[in-house]
């Protein structure tokens, strides 16, 4: 089998969907696995014939006749977000869609007390928020690191009594926590209309009835599924979410996602299930920064708001997209942290032409008097793999103290990609001029 994988070499919205779709169409996948992340995720696919949709649970390969999608263990599952979000595609022209899609009888499940309680702790920060989608999957892998009895697995969604159970358990601790937090900070009137599904009568009993057709079309199954699919195929994609910068364990705490946003989720059930597959490993990124919501994004820069058109835009939970200039120290971190690619996807290059000039950052200033201890100079900042807590959070507001040192290179897309080709020491194999597939072009040749 060969396989792809795809991981965003930023703070995510980088092009995962369009490369997804690219690879889908041009090497015959006959699956996609969603190997990290959860609901929250937000991949934007525009077909040739220009139908667009945002993938959040479904592989952005789905347009396509006959790909299947396998959410694994190691996905945040919301199920009633996935029949949604079903319905809509079946409204596109998927009509089979369910019948494309299993999830692991292991992924843990994101229950409305999650989301409510994730909307809830956002609310209280106020200023600080981290940046939550408000989906409500931090909150449930949190808990199930803490209690991982109680948390609900989708092979529970097949056992009403036990899935009862569990529920109400979740209710009344959530309940709780909630309570607690509330009664330390000041008032808000937002938080009640979080706090009211705690209280609601019947609510468990809804949601229950809301999900059925999870079981009625049979999506939930074990991994057995997954290795049949994968020896079934001789091609297969593994579509990663968020970005390797906001990884739970090597980004910037505490603007992180509670996953693992590098390449090892994939490599672990290559190696369980497919063990003698042919792997490529396929980076992604924007030829300028891009972040959804708040955290350190030293090159920003509001140039691009009249000039980018995106799919994702402002949301009540995550705030504003933000964009910065090309910032070659994050990502040769990126690169250095998933131990390197074999080929770069470069996306939106057809924004050059609209900007006066393209700038980039090659190293940093730093405004801190003391640097003693603020994991600054590159080469700390590469070597700063496996940091403590602690020691993370010293590097984040150490980004956000930093002046980026920007120079100049005008805006012709052969001068600019041969200068990001030097300041990141590799080739680009690819650039995407648009948002579909028929806009990619292969520079250098790709693994196949």
């Amino acid at each position: 089998m060969r396989a792809y994988i795809v991981a965003d070499l930023g703070f995510g919205d980088g092009g995962k969907g369009l490369l997804t779709d690219y690879l889908a169409r041009e090497s015959g996948a006959g699956v996609v696995v969603r190997y990290n992340g959860g609901a929250q995720a937000g991949h934007n696919v525009v077909t040739p014939d220009g139908r667009h949709h945002t993938f959040t649970q479904f592989g952005s390969g789905s347009f396509i006749p006959g790909i299947r999608t396998y959410l694994s263990r190691f996905v945040t599952f919301h199920p009633a977000a996935l029949l949604t979000e079903g319905y809509i595609l079946q409204q596109k022209g998927i009509k089979d869609i369910f019948t494309r899609f299993h999830v692991s009888d292991q992924a843990i499940v994101i229950t409305p007390f999650h989301q409510a309680a994730n909307r809830i702790r956002e609310i209280i920060r106020g200023s600080t928020r981290h940046g939550s989608c408000g989906v409500g999957v931090g909150e449930t892998v949190e808990d199930a690191r803490l209690h991982p009895g109680d948390c609900i697995l989708a092979g529970d969604l097949n056992n009403p009594s036990l899935l009862q159970k569990k529920l109400q358990h979740i209710r009344e601790w959530k309940r709780d926590q909630m309570i607690s937090l509330h009664e330390l900070h000041p008032p808000d009137p937002r938080f009640m209309s979080e706090f009211n599904i705690f209280d609601r009568e019947g609510v468990i009993d809804e949601w229950i009835d809301s999900i059925t057709p999870i079981g009625e079309f049979g999506l939930v199954v074990s991994d057995s599924i997954l290795e049949k699919w994968l020896h079934e195929t001789k091609t297969v994609i593994f579509e990663g979410a968020q970005g390797v910068l906001l990884d739970a364990d090597i980004g910037f705490h505490p603007f992180t996602t509670w996953s693992r946003c590098t390449m090892e989720n994939a490599f672990d059930l290559i190696s369980e299930f497919a063990p003698n597959s042919s792997v490529h490993k396929i980076g992604v990124a924007r030829c300028y920064a891009v972040r959804h919501g708040p955290g350190p994004l030293p090159t920003e820069t509001d140039t691009f708001e009249q000039v980018v058109r995106d799919h994702n835009k402002f949301n009540e939970w995550q705030g504003v997209i933000r964009y910065g200039w090309f910032d070659s120290v994050l990502l040769n971190y990126a690169l250095k942290v998933i131990g390197g690619v074999d080929a770069i996807m470069l996306t939106h290059v057809d924004i050059l032409p609209r900007l006066e000039e393209w700038k980039y950052c090659s190293e940093y200033k730093d405004d801190c008097k003391d640097n003693r201890n603020t994991y600054l100079s590159l080469e700390r900042l590469q070597n700063a793999s496996f940091l403590l807590q602690e020691q993370r959070e010293k590097l984040t507001q150490a980004l956000f103290r930093v002046t980026p040192i920007l120079e100049n290179c005008g805006n012709e897309e052969k001068v600019v990609i041969k200068k990001m080709e030097f300041l990141l020491g590799r080739s680009i194999e690819m650039v995407s001029r648009g948002p579909s597939a028929n806009t990619v072009q292969i520079r250098n040749p790709v693994p196949s």
